[in-house]
């Protein structure tokens, strides 16, 4: 069975695991590692840092309680990045 999600899976490390290089300025890894390299751009790993739900969720398609997550869900950064699904895994649903 395919794992599904909804618009409440959004729990930095539980939900949202690290990934990608992120290269925010407001990332204080991204800052310091920058400042480091004399103010040359320098990304750093990705630690999702979300503290809202996911927006954009099917609200025809319900996991519990909650709307589905699709290839149209977008999840934003505390640091101003937008996290978003590329591969849902799934196309179609069963209703």
């Amino acid at each position: 069975m395919t794992p599904a999600a909804t618009i409440m899976d959004y729990v930095p490390m539980l939900n949202i695991m690290p990934f990608g290089m992120c290269s925010s300025a407001a990332n204080p890894t991204v800052a310091s590692a920058t400042a480091a390299a004399w103010g040359v751009l320098t990304p750093m790993p990705c630690i999702p840092a979300t503290v809202a739900p996911w927006i954009m969720g099917n609200p025809q398609v319900l996991i519990g309680t909650f709307p589905a997550l699709t290839s149209d869900s977008k999840l934003m950064c505390t640091w101003g990045g937008v996290i978003q699904i590329l591969m849902p895994g799934q196309f179609t649903v069963k209703v």
